[in-house]
């Protein structure tokens, strides 16, 4: 089994619900194990600011799948919730955006997939979420903690449990 960090964020619709089953979808379709689940956070829009605050959060997943097969699921399961990649506004709004972060400790870089993800220590969004459930995890050969005190995390708030 390898150890998958999946970013989830989004701005459309209810994000936190979309969120639980997305979740559960991942891991059913995957054949996946829900390791851990960060808070969701509210978040400032990053790259096209003109439009409403996202809403973001990680998990970590215990998976047999390798990590080409992962992001197919992945992207799958963003479809069922109306995303359309081709067809997106690149930072956009969106009702679901799940973004492969760290695959264990593999490196790769394809056409379609990057591992660890090459924009994750510029990412407070991200950061700040999986810093919560994996602070000490080694990532590219940098510490997620780390990560985070080198960022601003201006204007992201940790929103209450939903119960």
């Amino acid at each position: 089994m390898a150890s998958a960090l999946i970013a989830l964020g989004g701005n459309v619709g209810d994000v936190r619900a979309t969120f639980k089953k997305a979740t559960a979808q991942i891991c059913g379709m995957a054949q996946a194990a829900l390791v851990a689940r960060s808070s969701d956070y509210t978040t400032p829009p990053w790259g096209d600011e003109d439009q409403d605050p996202f809403i973001n959060a990680c998990i970590e997943i215990d998976t047999a799948l390798d990590p080409h097969a992962l992001l197919f699921v992945m992207q799958k399961v963003e479809q069922k919730f109306g995303r359309t990649r081709n067809k997106d506004r690149q930072w956009g709004p969106r009702t679901l955006d799940l973004d492969l972060i760290a695959y264990d400790d593999v490196s790769l870089k394809t056409p379609d997939l990057t591992l660890p993800h090459p924009h994750l220590f510029e990412r407070a969004f991200v950061l700040v979420p999986l810093a919560e459930i994996a602070p000490d995890r080694l990532i590219g050969g940098r510490r997620v903690r780390d990560g985070l005190a080198s960022v601003s995390a201006q204007g992201i708030e940790r929103l209450p449990d939903t119960g």
